[in-house]
């Protein structure tokens, strides 16, 4: 990630001064949500130190996307508050919000270079046009996902995996500092799940601060050092084998979890009513699960 020592170096390209050096890069302190008359999210409190990597966990309508769009100052609370690095969302060009594949139009005429280069805006302001300095920024950025034989390609002619390295390229050229990736597995085969982890596992180097969404409680519990499991509610937070207990997991879950006892570990079913069908948590029995 040569784009991180580089560029963060450069005068061109400051560092945002907005940030308080003492605060956490998260801060979310007793958020209320309420969407369509109906609570989205209750008394949600927990804080991120900068490089922490946690996967937020839960059903259907849990309110994983809500929390996202508050974080990233999309969505309003109706009380309560989110703080980035001491201050409210609004403004920051630090949180990079990766929304779910199936919120984008993906036949819009427009090339992959130009979606990432759509991370640069926050820093270059509404009357500059980009620099030459800002497009190698973008072709670094695709380099290192691997996309920048494709960044004349529209976007709809990417495959499943290729456009969620788009949207990372898009953080990278951003320089952001907190990303919030919603559910970016689903659909995807196994490999390209991997080749997106292991990109991730990059950001990490360079403390990047990841909160991602996903349904697949294997891939939090082995690949994650810490998950959240949410309802609405914040039902647990902490270490896999602490939050990931059956008590947890069905009053997460409800009916939609079946506990399967096979002698020395116990396996979580979880049926998530979409295309993932079912996702196996594996438990040691007696390690809190």
């Amino acid at each position: 990630m040569k784009i991180f020592t580089r560029f963060r170096k450069s005068k061109i390209l400051p560092i945002p001064t907005r940030h308080q050096p003492d605060s956490p890069i998260l801060e979310v302190s007793g958020l209320n949500v309420r969407y369509n008359g109906r609570a989205a999210l209750e008394n949600i409190s927990f804080e991120l130190e900068e490089g922490a990597r946690v996967a937020v966990v839960g059903p259907n309508g849990a309110g994983k996307s809500t929390l996202f769009k508050v974080i990233a100052g999309i969505m309003p609370p109706a009380s309560g508050y989110v703080k980035v690095a001491g201050a409210g969302p609004g403004g920051h060009i630090c949180i990079a919000y990766l929304p779910q594949r199936s919120q984008v139009d993906w036949d819009f005429p427009v090339s992959v270079a130009d979606v990432v280069m759509m991370g640069r805006i926050g820093k270059l302001g509404p009357l500059r046009f980009p620099s030459v300095n800002d497009w190698e920024l973008v072709h670094q950025s695709l380099h290192e996902v691997g996309l920048e034989e494709l960044a004349s390609w529209q976007i709809g002619e990417l495959s499943g995996g290729q456009q969620q390295r788009m949207f990372i390229a898009r953080a990278l050229a951003q320089e952001a500092e907190l990303i919030l990736m919603d559910e970016p597995f689903t659909g995807l085969d196994l490999t390209s799940q991997e080749g997106i982890i292991q990109i991730l596992d990059e950001l990490r180097k360079h403390g990047v601060t990841l909160l991602l969404a996903t349904h697949d409680l294997k891939m939090a519990g082995e690949r994650f050092d810490r998950v959240m499991l949410l309802n609405r509610r914040l039902l647990g937070f902490g270490e896999p084998h602490q939050v990931f207990t059956a008590e947890r997991l069905i009053t997460a879950y409800g009916v939609h979890l079946r506990l399967v006892d096979v002698g020395e570990r116990v396996l979580a079913l979880s049926d998530t009513c979409c295309d993932e069908g079912f996702i196996v948590q594996d438990h040691e029995k007696g390690s809190g699960g």
